[in-house]
């Protein structure tokens, strides 16, 4: 049975789903899962020690790595209570304003990650374009900016959305597709002027998600011309390799969001099963592969990684 408020017909609570499909899941899933929380929060807060205490990373690359590590543990601080409700302690509701609270924090961290990573492409154009004036272009002040840019633009685009979810009624059920909250799937719950609802969605994807697609493909477009003119095929493999982590991490982080956005903007014939999958995929994936990929990857990374666990060791021995 539904329960309402009495004057704006909002329901007390929703129904979180998660996997419900796949039988037995909350038995491998809530390991699982924790085993994931566990390597996402060590994995970005050793980045973003790494980063502090190291001069040899105090660099616009590895400066932007940290903003992006700070974004992807937003993100996953933001998921863990509906999720830790959900596959740990089994239980499925989640209040209304707790519902908003939530799918805010999640869209306004995923903006942001999007927008450090298109900062990051930029930072590997200027690195293979104008090598020279690198340290020039990319000064800790206007690194500073970016990142503080790419915040507000988040928290500017996504406060509308709980202020435009809570002017509505809600008639269409309390049940949600995934074990946390997303405005596309609350919004689909709802009645009367969604219409509002819908274009303001499309506006946020084009202007932050869509908008910075495009440019990370227009940066990649300007860097591949610039590997193009390296004289020597040793220096445009080395100057491609530098990008290998960072296209790898777009694609892991564009190609699930991209699918939700399709899922749930034309109408197909998709299980629930789908959704589900695909909607952890997209919040789960990045903040678990960001410090892993860039770790193995990077040699400065994993210099900084073996020092700092020596002289730890060290510590303990005296």
């Amino acid at each position: 049975m539904l329960t309402y408020n009495s004057t704006t017909f909002q329901p007390a609570f929703f129904i979180l789903t998660g996997l419900r499909e796949l039988a037995g899941a909350r038995l491998w899933l809530s390991p699982l899962l924790s085993l994931m929380y566990f390597i996402t929060f060590l994995g970005n807060c050793t980045l973003l020690y790494l980063v502090k205490i190291d001069h040899s990373l105090q660099e616009p690359q590895y400066l932007f790595l940290s903003m992006l590590a700070g974004a992807d543990l937003g993100l996953s601080v933001s998921t863990l209570y509906s999720v830790f409700l959900v596959y740990i302690l089994g239980i499925n509701e989640i209040t209304f304003d707790g519902c908003l609270t939530q799918l805010f924090f999640i869209h306004t961290f995923s903006s942001m990650g999007s927008g450090i990573l298109l900062s990051m492409a930029f930072d590997h154009f200027v690195a293979i374009s104008h090598p020279l004036h690198y340290t020039t272009i990319l000064t800790h002040t206007r690194i500073a900016k970016m990142g503080m840019a790419t915040f507000l633009r988040g928290v500017f685009l996504m406060t509308p959305l709980p202020i435009l979810l809570k002017r509505l009624p809600f008639c269409k059920g309390q049940t949600l597709s995934y074990s946390y909250c997303l405005h596309p799937n609350v919004m689909k719950l709802a009645c009367g002027r969604v219409k509002i609802n819908i274009f303001y969605g499309l506006v946020l994807v084009l202007c932050s998600f869509g908008l910075d697609s495009v440019l990370i493909g227009l940066s990649y477009v300007l860097i591949l011309r610039a590997v193009l003119g390296i004289a020597s095929k040793e220096g445009r493999l080395k100057a491609l390799n530098t990008c290998i982590s960072h296209i790898f991490i777009v694609l892991i982080y564009y190609m699930p969001h991209l699918s939700i956005t399709l899922m749930h903007r034309i109408p197909h014939q998709s299980s629930p099963l789908t959704h589900a999958v695909l909607g952890n995929l997209y919040l789960f994936m990045p903040p678990l592969v960001n410090p892993v990929v860039y770790s193995l990857k990077t040699k400065q990374i994993r210099t900084a990684i073996q020092k700092t666990f020596k002289a730890w060791k060290k510590g303990i021995g005296t």
